[in-house]
């Protein structure tokens, strides 16, 4: 009876504590971050504003698996659990130049998992062709080196000769190859392109299917990788998952079509095959990529205006700015200088933020483990299904252990006196009470 009573009290808390457990029927459809989130897109449909944050980088922080009540599993006879899963990413925008450590003026934000997957995925794949592409040009420029050297030779030639014209045709056309060399070299730079190295991992990628691997981008979306036959087993299926207590991002296995369920007994790389029936694996290179802790400038690269030389304005690329549009926000509590605060007529985000940056912090805090259960150990880490007690929670059980044995002892001392100081009392009384 105490266990139910104590169980009751823990979860009634952690339900308080958070703010996707639906409190009425209507709005346990959606969890609370998946309305701030869409309530942020269309704030940032509105016209005529833009948050300018192409001084800041992006960071990834967590990614974290929630489980909330859900009306419509609720009624439906097919499910055997009333709890939806819901996939979200925490992130940062940090100030240039302090990525690393961002400590104060960044904003914290938090978004569906696939929103994120989809836009740093396509980011990333974007990076890898155009690295490919200026691996491909690396030997180019010995070759443009040799035809600018023809061309000087060739107009000097043709300028003895009188023939001006053609001899300054000449000289423009090295000048607009020597122009192509500078762009494809500050490429490689932008890039960090190894030209003695890149050629192979293009290679890689390019044969990636070849060597036996699926790229594990090809999983964003859940998918069937096993279906029953006249086996009798159930169906599995692949997708994101967060993982290492949501400092990573892997493709798992799942007992149902939503993946919502993990099934940690089975790795995806047993369930493919290619086309003649050979096994294949999982290349998580790619994927690595989104969940890393290198930090992403947000400021697009400008070339220099042919006109006056001069740079253009600074610019915030497209992954930074969807990402931040779309996400809920936590700003004014970490000092964030650009962000909707500063702003008329957004009262509504100023008003929920709040909730937004509590929530994050209980995300942080350990409020979930891995599989989107609330944890009853509150700040304890779990990992793979397990709990660990963190080093706060051990020094404290300690004190409390030490504590209660050393009040026990003192105890048991004083009423070891308070008995043989009332024998000695009585005894010497000399029995004269009657």
């Amino acid at each position: 009876m105490k266990f139910a009573v104590a169980f009751s009290f823990l979860a009634g808390v952690a339900a308080a504590a958070n703010p996707f457990v639906a409190k009425t029927r209507n709005s346990a459809k959606t969890s609370y971050v998946s309305k701030l989130v869409s309530k942020a897109r269309r704030l940032n449909d509105q016209e005529d504003f833009e948050i300018d944050i192409s001084s800041y980088s992006l960071k990834f922080e967590k990614c974290q698996f929630i489980k909330a009540y859900d009306d419509e599993m609720a009624e439906n006879d097919e499910y055997d659990t009333v709890l939806s899963t819901k996939h979200f990413v925490i992130f940062k925008l940090c100030p240039d130049g302090s990525c690393s450590s961002c400590n104060s003026n960044y904003g914290e934000y938090m978004i569906d998992l696939e929103t994120y997957l989809e836009a740093t995925v396509g980011y990333q794949q974007e990076l890898q062709e155009q690295m490919c592409q200026a691996c491909e040009e690396c030997g180019q420029d010995e070759a443009d080196d040799a035809a600018e050297e023809e061309a000087d030779d060739a107009a000097e030639e043709e300028a003895d000769d009188a023939a001006e014209e053609e001899a300054d045709d000449a000289a423009d056309d090295a000048e607009e190859d020597g122009g192509r060399r500078k762009l494809r070299r500050k490429l490689r730079r932008k890039l960090s392109v190894d030209c003695d190295s890149c050629a192979d991992e293009c290679d890689k990628i390019e044969n990636m299917e070849a060597n036996g691997y699926i790229d594990a981008t090809e999983f964003l979306e859940c998918q069937m990788i096993y279906g029953p036959d006249d086996d009798q087993k159930d169906a599995l299926y692949a997708g994101p998952m967060c993982a290492s207590s949501g400092s990573r991002i892997n493709i798992g296995v799942f007992t149902d079509e939503a993946c919502s369920i993990a099934d940690s007994s089975k790795t995806v790389d047993d369930y493919l095959v290619d086309g003649d029936g050979y096994q294949m694996k999982l290349s998580h290179a790619l994927l690595k990529t989104v969940y890393t802790d290198t930090c992403i400038s947000c400021m697009e690269v400008q070339d220099e205006a042919e006109d006056d030389g001069e740079e253009q304005a600074a610019e915030t690329i497209e992954l930074c700015q969807q990402l931040y549009e779309e996400a809920a926000k936590c700003e004014s509590t970490h000092g964030f200088e650009n962000g909707y605060a500063g702003y008329d007529g957004y009262e509504n985000q100023l008003a929920q933020e709040t909730v937004v940056c509590n929530f994050i912090k209980s995300v942080y805090g350990g409020t979930y483990d891995d599989t989107g259960e609330i944890s009853i150990y509150g700040a304890s880490k779990s990992v793979n299904g397990g709990s660990s007690t963190t080093g706060g929670q051990k020094f404290a059980l300690t004190f409390f252990i030490l504590g209660t044995v050393g009040l026990a002892v003192y105890a048991a001392m004083l009423h070891q006196k308070l008995t043989k100081g009332g024998k000695a009392g009585l005894s010497s009384q000399g029995g004269a009470m009657a």
